[in-house]
């Protein structure tokens, strides 16, 4: 189904102990104070026109996702796995966010979902309200072989995001303003993939600091407190993940 998508039964202390997480370490206090909420969080898009940055870009550990919002997997990570953690982390300020937004489970499955849901987060990030909204996506994602992100359900679920609804955003949902987008992000992910994978790395992916972790290690990411521990020790180590090999 969704190549790389953390299906391989995996123990997460592996991952934990090539990163250097056999050790116990303290996290040291940030000197600034963490964010109240998510609605907090700065959020922009970067420099390269498709990737999203959620989070305060001095944080020592930058994650960097990739995600198809059709993907139960995905979902997984976002509602169960180490999503809520990352999202903790992120208000702590030692963690940063940064999302390409895939959509080729459209083709693979029929439908434009994912696509629309995609444009309409895009949509979001123009209201400063793309985490917040991220998330209630995730929250009632439709079956994957149902093409439900329909534009009268995307409208619907950002009625559960406070001033996100406007008739500017309802527009650019209705519109898809942001296909331009939509298709950049697509090839971003594919690029992420490389020449060994030009279709993409899978969904989802996790690259922290630069290294991505296999999808034969990806079980992690479903293991909320399995990631915790190893956002923690990157934290508190990033030398020790810079010199992993994984």
């Amino acid at each position: 189904m969704v190549r790389g998508g953390g299906r391989v039964v995996w123990c997460a202390a592996a991952v934990l102990a090539l990163a250097g997480c056999g050790q116990s370490s303290e996290v040291p206090p940030e000197r600034r104070p963490a964010f109240e909420s998510t609605e907090d969080l700065p959020e922009k898009l970067g420099k390269d026109g498709t990737t999203i940055m959620v989070g305060d870009p001095d944080a020592k550990v930058k994650v960097h996702l990739y995600e198809d919002l059709r993907c139960p997997v995905c979902e997984q990570f976002e509602t169960s796995g180490g999503g809520p953690q990352l999202r903790r982390a992120m208000l702590d300020r030692t963690a940063t966010a940064q999302y390409t937004l895939a959509s080729f489970l459209d083709d693979g499955v029929g439908g434009s979902g994912s696509k629309k849901a995609v444009n309409a987060l895009r949509a979001a990030l123009k209201e400063g309200k793309f985490l917040e909204y991220h998330e209630v996506l995730y929250l009632n994602q439709p079956e994957e072989s149902v093409d439900g992100y329909t534009d009268a359900y995307l409208l619907k679920l950002a009625g559960q995001v406070e001033g996100l609804r406007s008739t500017a955003f309802d527009a650019a949902v209705k519109n898809m303003k942001y296909r331009d987008f939509v298709t950049a992000s697509q090839k971003a992910y594919e690029r992420a993939g490389g020449p060994e994978e030009p279709d993409g790395p899978g969904t989802p992916t996790a690259v922290i600091n630069d290294k991505r972790i296999p999808a034969e290690v990806s079980g992690v990411l479903q293991d909320g407190t399995a990631f915790t521990q190893l956002l923690d020790q990157i934290h508190a180590n990033p030398w020790e993940w810079e010199a992993t090999t994984l």
